[in-house]
């Protein structure tokens, strides 16, 4: 049975490089306009060009979202955009408007359509509609059970991806209303402000101005507030059903993030697909304590059991689970070859992303093997001055190490290692 591809997300450079570097099949991007994801850093055209190459190089799959639902004056820049993504060389584009869909069929014919979750497919009828029409993928919607999953695969030959794990939001396929209604911004055109993750209170119809608290708190509730989802431990009931892509959401997240979740469904899809479920059942739980080091909310199923309840959102708060701190990353070679000096055999050159100090204990996350901690003792500027504190926000450090790091290992701390009353 062959394995899903990984999907994951690159919101910019370094994030596709890790995301990469720790063993995604494919990568999605967004260029500068007519994403779903107007603050991310998205990518110009050179940028995009070097992506295309970088990610072919390694033999791997590169998609760019052309998923708004457009408005008229969009049309006027649309067919250029898409012609030259069709020059580029990009495996897809994932698109959700028809209007889109057909004009990229008739300005830019080579290109492979993805139709976006944003379309709404919960059903076989709807996916066989968009097949007839050139769609070569549909990503199908967050709705649908296990059982709809297993009905549709069974009735469907063309290809089908569903997300696996990131945030879900109070709307239908991501097709939200909030933002526009209550700011302005258009989520359904790339500018969603989270209004679903705001606090809430009710007012009475004939008592304006007067709030009553939903719940026993001065912050109001937060009724529309989602947990992430997680379905890593359900990979085995999903095995079956032959998906062909799973998909991790997340331009907006951290490297770390975008390295940890990726690194953890590439092991689980291989030890599953490779040595079987009792193999993939050893090493859950270690996965799951790594899902658990990643900013996050709380993590819930979704719709793979039913219609999720209470259970599955938050009302108390919108805070993120944060139990570890980013500190720093490896730097690569070439970033290497720039700096005054080499690093040694006991050395490795990083660039600082939170401060820390010597004493306190790292955790190193590598994109091959197990993640292992060692305590900070020495370290060094680039002009060769000892530090004690990492305290410059992308400062480059020399530090000293008791093992080599990998090229893009990550550096992350437990919040318990800070040391209280110091910088």
């Amino acid at each position: 049975m062959r394995k899903p591809e990984l999907l994951a997300p690159a919101g910019d450079w370094e994030k596709l490089t890790y995301a990469l570097a720790y063993g995604a099949d494919a990568i999605y991007i967004g260029g500068q306009a007519f994403g779903l994801r107007a603050y991310a850093g998205n990518f110009s055209f050179e940028e995009m060009e070097k992506a295309v190459a970088w990610t072919h190089g390694l033999g791997k799959k590169i998609y760019v979202t052309v998923n708004i639902f457009a408005h008229e004056a969009d049309f006027e820049e649309l067919p250029t955009y898409l012609k030259q993504l069709e020059r580029l060389g990009v495996d897809g584009v994932i698109v959700s408007d028809p209007g889109i869909i057909a004009l990229a069929q008739q300005v830019a014919p080579r290109l492979s359509l993805h139709l976006s979750t944003q379309a709404n497919n919960t059903n076989s009828y709807s996916v066989r509609f968009w097949l007839k029409q050139g769609i070569e993928r549909v990503v199908l919607a967050r709705e649908l059970t296990l059982e709809e999953l297993r009905a549709v695969r069974a009735k469907v030959e063309g290809g089908l991806e569903i997300f696996i794990h990131g945030a879900m939001c109070m709307s239908y396929s991501g097709r939200c209303l909030l933002s526009n209604y209550l700011t302005g911004r258009d989520a359904n055109r790339g500018e969603c402000t989270q209004p679903c993750r705001w606090g809430y209170a009710l007012v009475e119809e004939k008592r304006p101005g007067e709030v009553f608290p939903i719940e026993e708190d001065e912050r109001g509730t937060y009724v529309f507030n989602s947990h992430d989802l997680c379905l890593l431990p359900h990979l085995p009931l999903l095995k079956p059903i032959t998906i062909d892509s799973f998909k991790i959401e997340g331009r907006m997240k951290s490297v770390q993030y975008v390295a940890s979740t990726v690194k953890v469904y590439r092991e689980a899809i291989d030890t599953l697909w490779d040595e079987g479920e009792k193999a993939y059942q050893i090493k859950l739980p270690q996965w799951l304590e790594e899902m658990d080091k990643v900013s996050h909310r709380d993590y819930s199923a979704g719709f793979l059991f039913g219609k999720p309840g209470a259970a599955s959102h938050n009302l108390e708060s919108s805070h993120y689970v944060r139990d570890y701190d980013f500190v720093g990353v490896c730097l690569t070679k070439d970033e290497i070859a720039t700096l005054a000096g080499p690093a040694d055999e006991h050395t490795v050159w990083i660039e600082q992303r939170n401060h820390f100090r010597c004493g306190e204990v790292l955790e190193v996350l590598t994109p091959q093997g197990s993640v292992w901690s060692f305590e900070v003792t020495e370290m060094w500027d680039v002009a060769g001055k000892s530090l004690e504190v990492a305290r410059h926000a992308q400062q480059t450090i020399r530090l000293k190490v008791p093992q080599q790091l990998l090229p893009y290992s990550i550096l992350r701390r437990a919040k318990n290692e800070i040391k209280q009353g110091k910088e």
